[in-house]
This record gives structure tokens, sequence and C-alpha cells, in this order.
């Protein structure tokens, strides 16, 4: 089993916490040990925004496709959990790591 980005406690202050920790169908899951490239591709919205852009879903399949390459998403997070984040000094995370 994975680890969270973020704890349970913080998961419960804020609204639809199910966009922040991803294992929705179609999620890519690899070993990122095994892999030539690693990175986090960055949209500038929500999950709710980005999830749904057609060019980030080509993108995400086209790159993870490769058994050689590991293409993570990262979303900006909602106004709660952006408060949150600075107030803690957590950083931005991939739903995938």
């Amino acid at each position: 089993m994975r680890k969270l980005a973020l704890s349970d406690e913080i998961l419960l202050k804020v609204e639809k916490p199910a966009r922040y920790i991803g294992n929705e169908i179609n999620m890519v899951k690899k070993n990122p040990e095994n892999m030539d490239v690693r990175f986090a591709m960055c949209f500038p919205d929500v999950y709710e925004i980005g999830m749904s852009h057609l060019g980030i879903q080509i993108l995400y399949e086209m790159f993870n496709r490769r058994d050689d390459v590991y293409c993570e998403r990262v979303y900006s997070p909602w106004p709660d959990l952006d408060k949150i984040m600075r107030e803690e000094d957590i950083p931005l995370f991939a739903l995938e790591s």
C-alpha cells in the first residue's frame, strides 16, 4: 500500500479529499525505481478541470505506454488545501506518488 502525501487529519479538513489521493480508474502504477525517465505533468488548475482535459489524458497515456517512462500528474490544490499546505510547508505532490 502506498503512502499518501497528505495525512488523514488533513484530508478530513478539506472539501472533496478524493481529488488528492489518486487511485482513479486508468491511473498508471509503475515502479519508479525501474524507469529511465520520471516526470510530473503539472496542470495549472484543480483536479476536476485537469483530469477532464483531453490533451492531458492523451499525453498521460502516450508517455506511460512506454516501459521506460513514468509520467505522473500534479494539479493545483483547491483554496482550502492551498492554505493548509502553505501553513504546514507541504510541497505540491503528484497523485501517483
